[in-house]
Order: C-alpha cells, then sequence, then structure tokens
C-alpha cells in the first residue's frame, strides 16, 4: 500500500494560509537550503494531491516561464509529477498530468493508496488534510514552520473533528529560521 503524506508551511501560530488565503507569507529563498529541499522531495516522483483552490493556485504559477526562471528544479518537478485535484465543479484540469477527482474523497484515496505506482503528496489543501486525517488515511505530516505570526489565517487542523495525536519522526533547521518538522500518526 502507498503512503499518503502532506507537506504544508504553518506560520509560528498554527495558520496554512492567511486570513486571505494567501501564503506570500512563505519565503523561500532562491537558491536557498528550503529549494533544494523541495526539489529533494520531487525527485521522489510522489503524486501530488489538491483542492481546488490550491490546485488553481499552483497551476496559474509553477507552468510559467517566471516559475522556470525562478525555481527551475522545483518548476520541472512539479509540471512533471502525475496530479489529482479534488473538486465537484473543476470540469477540465489544463495543467500537465492532472486527474480531476469528483467522487467520494476518502474511498477514492483509500482506492489510490491501494492501486497507485506511487506515493501521494498533499501540498497545501487544508480541507483535504482536516478530511483524511479524520478518515486515518494520512501516514505522514512534513510541516515547515515559518519565523512569523499571522494577525489571521487558517489552521491547518481546522475543522478536524477529532484529536489528533502525532509522534515526532524527524526536525531539520534551515539557515532561514524556518524548522521542518516531521511527524506520524501516535
Amino acid at each position: 500500500m502507498r503512503k499518503l503524506s502532506v507537506y504544508n508551511f504553518l506560520s509560528l501560530n498554527g495558520y496554512y494560509k492567511d486570513a486571505n488565503n494567501g501564503i506570500d507569507w512563505h519565503h523561500h529563498e532562491q537558491g536557498g537550503e528550503e529549494e533544494q529541499f523541495s526539489d529533494n522531495n520531487l525527485k521522489h516522483e510522489n503524486a501530488l494531491l489538491f483542492g481546488r483552490v490550491t490546485y488553481e493556485m499552483m497551476a496559474g504559477f509553477w507552468p510559467t516561464p517566471m516559475a522556470a526562471e525562478m525555481y527551475p528544479g522545483t518548476a520541472k518537478g512539479m509540471n512533471k509529477a502525475k496530479k489529482y485535484v479534488v473538486s465537484n465543479t473543476l470540469q477540465q484540469a489544463d495543467w500537465a498530468n492532472t486527474t480531476i477527482i469528483n467522487t467520494d474523497l476518502v474511498a477514492t484515496v483509500r482506492q489510490l493508496k491501494e492501486t497507485s505506482d506511487r506515493d501521494i503528496t498533499i501540498l497545501g489543501s487544508g480541507s483535504l488534510v482536516s478530511q483524511l486525517t479524520d478518515a486515518g488515511l494520512i501516514d505522514g505530516y512534513q510541516i515547515m514552520i515559518d519565523p512569523v505570526a499571522l494577525k489571521a489565517g487558517t489552521p491547518i487542523f481546522h475543522n478536524v473533528q477529532n484529536d489528533v495525536e502525532l509522534r515526532l519522526t524527524g526536525s531539520r533547521v534551515f539557515k532561514s529560521g524556518i524548522v521542518l518538522l516531521e511527524y506520524a500518526p501516535a
């Protein structure tokens, strides 16, 4: 069975997006350690799972010449990756290698874990994180904590229905002050 993991950025006060649904407060230094970390993660060739809002944001940036210039390795990996977008409203997905999931989320992800030829990573997509955490389908969490506190935003586990107990499996401190914490279900 394939693994399902989460890779997300958080502010110090636990928000994965700000009050305007933005993530521009998260800064990857061009050519810095965080970019190298992202590039290395993409080399695992995991499939990527997005909610519609995150997908549209990513699809609006990663296929562009600006993304290729700013973050060449990450852009290449993002564009090459197999992608799934969960949406009941999206009729077509123009970003290369994207499949729309418009059926039961939990059942579909459970089936993907059983039949996929690769592991799956959720990027952003807090609603998916909450739903799949509640369903017990997430095998690991990679959380990058930025040294910033936001005045308002949405917590990563917003709307979970159950308490979530995790155990630390790894950590790393980047020169920028960003801290990576890796967790698995307890």
